[in-house]
């Protein structure tokens, strides 16, 4: 009986150093996804605005973009409740009112809209508040 679990042993290491030479081992860490990390933005409140200029107020509310992340990667705009996907420092709305606006998370609570080129729009939005 020592014999056969030996023998079992000593091939359940060769196999496992097989895998391992192959690539076929399971890693310690899975990939991330492309893109990187899939994350959540910070439950609350997110007002949006346009840039002001240096004479008027700094900047200019644009309330039809304004939302609430209410729970994991669901937010709520105009009543309507949508989803969005959070990869890396990019957020997509996926569903709902807000569906195909594409944001990039400069810091915590600050996000600046994706223009079609990739580059940084001048929409920014702002998490306002935790409720």
């Amino acid at each position: 009986m020592m014999r056969a679990h030996a023998q079992l042993s000593s091939a359940v290491a060769g196999l496992a150093l097989l895998l391992a030479q192959t690539g076929c081992a399971a890693s310690a860490t899975p990939p991330l996804a492309p893109g990187g990390a899939i994350a959540t933005l910070a439950l609350g409140s997110y007002t949006c605005e346009m840039p002001g200029d240096a004479g008027g107020a700094v900047g200019k509310p644009v309330p039809d973009y304004a939302f609430r992340v209410v729970n994991s990667s669901s937010y709520k705009a105009g009543g309507i409740r949508g989803s969005y996907l959070f990869v890396g420092d990019r957020v997509t709305m996926t569903g709902g009112k807000l569906k195909g606006l594409k944001l990039h998370r400069i810091s915590a609570g600050f996000l600046r809209e994706v223009k079609p080129d990739g580059t940084d729009g001048d929409l920014r939005c702002v998490r306002a508040s935790r409720k």
